[in-house]
């Protein structure tokens, strides 16, 4: 395939004519890649493509010459790719008309891997920098301890790692952005609820979501560990406190009621939570948690909307399409 300088970006190609006789090269990443069988027994591939500006996802059959590249390309390979603009269920479904591998090397000091790479919208030297603000908030000595030995040992990672692999903040930057914005949400909702310990509440805020560290892992495309897997997030940030607790001689009373916080607050056990919040500071954390993660898909959503979109497509966090234009005063 010959080299293409300047490949369209998925927002690009989301806005071209949707009559199926537009076609367009890129330079994609494989985001997400699984091995499925059609009905007439029939192997195919599921093929997530996406870069910084979104993602669609396209059939690739047996018999199509890209089957064996793109399985043998895996999550977090790169494909220079040529489609044909296709829709399935309202969705951008292109067909797959040719495609090449492009390696490490090619990648390598190329402008490309800036395209391809979604980071947080806000400077992350920044986003660290408030975060030691934050730390510095919690005014209980050793619960000051207790989370800044989190971030010494988990600091570095904890900068560059995303907050999911697709739900919200999926993406460079995505966890430290996500904990700063639920930092800021409890400072500011804090004096309306006297009953909510400030200390105890900041703390679990900053250490809520720490064992996506361990969780998630990847340069380019981000999936699962092992640890992720057999422990999850939730188990791995409450060993994260309790290693830190302990180091810091934290009394077992607030040990115990920072471990909960991690422990629920993903609110309900349906959706990961090891137990249901029953402290103040973990139902107060729990719901700020959710509404950053909420809004985070909201302002993802409105960052990667075409010029022409007025609705997005269903997005499963929010069980909805949700409606990109601003509201006409």
């Amino acid at each position: 395939m010959a080299d293409i300088t300047t490949p369209l970006t998925v927002r690009d190609i989301k806005g071209l004519a949707r009559d199926g006789k537009d076609t367009f090269h890129s330079v994609l990443l494989i985001k997400r890649l699984t091995a499925r069988v059609a009905k007439n027994d029939n192997p195919y591939l599921s093929v997530e493509l996406g870069d910084k500006t979104g993602s669609f996802t396209l059939t690739c059959f047996s018999d199509n010459p890209a089957f064996d590249l793109c399985k043998s390309a895996g999550e977090g390979g790169v494909l220079r790719v040529e489609g044909k603009v296709d829709y399935y269920q309202n969705k951008l479904s292109p067909k797959l008309l040719r495609a090449e591998a492009v390696s490490p090397d090619q990648l390598a000091g190329s402008p490309l891997i800036a395209n391809l790479v979604e980071t947080a919208p806000e400077d992350a030297d920044l986003l660290w920098l408030e975060l030691q603000e934050h730390v510095a908030f919690v005014q209980h000595a050793e619960l000051r301890a207790t989370v800044q030995a989190v971030f010494e040992e988990i600091g570095e990672p904890f900068r560059a790692a995303p907050a999911a692999v697709a739900m919200h903040h999926a993406y460079r930057h995505g966890l430290l952005e996500h904990t700063v914005h639920v930092a800021r949400a409890c400072r500011a909702v804090l004096p309306l609820y006297p009953e909510v310990d400030a200390d105890l509440a900041m703390a679990g805020v900053l250490l809520h979501d720490t064992g996506k560290v361990i969780e998630y892992h990847g340069d380019l495309a981000t999936a699962r560990s092992r640890k992720g897997i057999l422990q999850g997030h939730v188990v791995l940030g409450y060993q994260l406190a309790r290693k830190a607790g302990l180091k810091a001689k934290l009394n077992p009373d607030l040990l115990e009621r920072l471990e909960h916080i991690i422990l629920s607050h993903q609110g309900e056990l349906e959706w990961g939570a090891a137990v249901i919040a029953a402290t103040p500071e973990a139902v107060f954390v729990a719901q700020l948690d959710n509404l950053d993660a909420k809004m985070g898909m909201v302002q993802r959503l409105l960052r990667q909307a075409g010029e022409a979109d007025e609705f997005s497509e269903k997005h499963f966090g929010l069980n909805a399409a949700l409606l990109l234009t601003k509201p006409q005063k």
